[in-house]
């Protein structure tokens, strides 16, 4: 569906991000992005132990 993304392609979406965004911002942007894969990932997995449980009954 998506072609793949070699270094070239990265280091170009890196500097336009750079450039949108600014050096001052993009910690508090990737703790931001962080945060949210981590609490998408415990909520699959809540999802996930939820299934299990009921799928034992």
């Amino acid at each position: 569906m998506f072609p793949a993304v070699g270094m070239p392609e990265m280091l170009v979406i890196m500097v336009v991000i750079l450039l949108l965004f600014g050096s001052k911002r993009l910690p508090e942007l990737a703790r931001g992005i962080g945060k949210s894969i981590r609490e998408f990932k415990k909520a699959a997995e809540d999802v996930r132990r939820e299934i299990d449980v009921t799928d034992d009954k």
